[in-house]
């Protein structure tokens, strides 16, 4: 096992730093003027902030690329991605997806491991699995791993490292940071896994350069991630952005949780199978099927997909008209079937955003599973950037 020594650790780790750390890692290579005003820091400031950056390996001078800084040459700034690796679990119902990234999050190796059983302690002895394959593959690079990150759906508190709950594993306060520490021996954080996806779309996705922008995934569940004046929002509680269970409908179908009419009643998987199956009669083994259905043009399933679409514009309106965001990015494994609700979903935003909340940058951004597991790796450079 590894963990982070002390010569490992980040330099001088003070806001100033782990801003113009992550200014360059989401926009480098930059001049130390080009971070200054990306910043709104001094050039000194910057100038002393990125002398131990460079000193400890962190960011590297780009001698091949000089730029011109108030009319004399300067040589741009960018990190050094293999300077160190990050490990990022993303914890589904049935399987764990991990990967092992460089410091610009940049994916090395990815692997799959089956859960047959979804109980904490057989979950964190998989994850120690898989992290210990993953260390494996690590030696080869020569560089230390510096952090873990784990994703999991549900009600996460990142700061206590506590899954409060989470319905798709059936979990309710499990210190998942405290015993993940202890069988994998590297540091860890825990995220609910919307919010470390938007996390990776922030530094490195469809948000970079974005102040204010939201993630919405369709799929198993319906959820949101919040950037708010560039910071993930997590809410007083933790559940910033639940809009999967807004209540569009009273007299809708039931909700898991326990309301009625509730976006992801309506559009989650789960729920679409439930009423294609009433609509039409017919066995649906899953969604793949369901799909099919829907494509071949049978109207029962066609009718179920289109309020699907409904229910998910009547989401991202609400989003938009809440927060504003200059940009709502839709992505998750629901967008396979994407083309059956699209018109929906644009012409339910349109009618349902107030104002200029329409003028809001609806775009989709199909992603597979292990760019959920990048996220969860980038919350552990995040927490590695900005630990005290």
């Amino acid at each position: 096992m590894q963990s982070t020594s002390p010569s490992e650790a980040f330099p001088a780790q003070t806001p100033a730093v782990a801003q113009i750390f992550t200014t360059v890692l989401s926009h480098g290579p930059l001049t130390r003027s080009e971070v200054a005003e990306r910043t709104g820091l001094s050039a000194a400031a910057v100038t002393k902030a990125v002398r131990p950056l460079i000193e400890a390996g962190y960011l590297v001078e780009d001698a091949d690329d000089t730029r011109r800084a108030l009319g004399r040459p300067a040589n741009p700034v960018r990190v050094d991605g293999g300077r160190a690796l990050f490990v990022g679990v993303k914890a589904t119902g049935d399987e764990l997806i991990g990967v092992l990234t460089d410091l610009c999050c940049r994916i090395r190796v990815a692997r799959h491991l089956p859960l047959t059983d979804p109980d904490p302690r057989p979950v964190l002895a998989a994850i120690t699995e898989l992290v210990q394959e993953l260390l494996t593959e690590a030696e080869g690079f020569g560089v230390p791993v510096l952090g873990l990150g784990l994703a999991v759906s549900g009600d996460v508190d990142r700061a206590q490292g506590i899954v409060r709950y989470s319905p798709f594993l059936g979990w309710s306060e499990v210190p998942l940071a405290e015993l993940a520490v202890m069988t994998c021996g590297l540091p860890v954080t825990v995220e609910n896994d919307v919010r470390a996806l938007t996390v990776a779309e922030q530094w490195f996705g469809a948000g970079v350069g974005l102040s204010d922008f939201a993630v919405v995934t369709v799929g198993a569940g319906i959820g949101c991630g919040l950037v708010v004046h560039g910071q993930v929002v997590a809410g007083a509680h933790g559940v910033a952005g639940e809009i999967g269970h807004v209540a569009i409908d009273p007299a809708g179908p039931k909700c898991r949780c326990g309301n009625r009419g509730c976006v992801e009643a309506i559009a989650a998987d789960a729920a679409i199978l439930d009423r294609i199956r009433e609509a039409t009669g017919l066995e649906v083994a899953d969604t793949a099927q369901a799909v099919d259905l829907a494509r071949q043009g049978h109207p029962g399933a066609r009718e179920v997909y289109a309020a699907a679409g409904e229910a998910i514009g009547r989401g991202i309106a609400t989003v938009a008209n809440l927060f504003g965001p200059q940009r709502v990015i839709i992505s998750g494994e629901g967008l396979a079937a994407y083309d059956l609700f699209a018109e929906q979903i644009r012409d339910t935003f349109t009618a349902y955003a107030f104002g200029s909340a329409a003028q809001c940058d609806v775009q989709t951004r199909p992603l597979p599973f292990e760019e959920w597991a990048r996220g969860a790796a980038a919350t552990a450079i995040q927490s590695f950037i900005r630990s005290d």
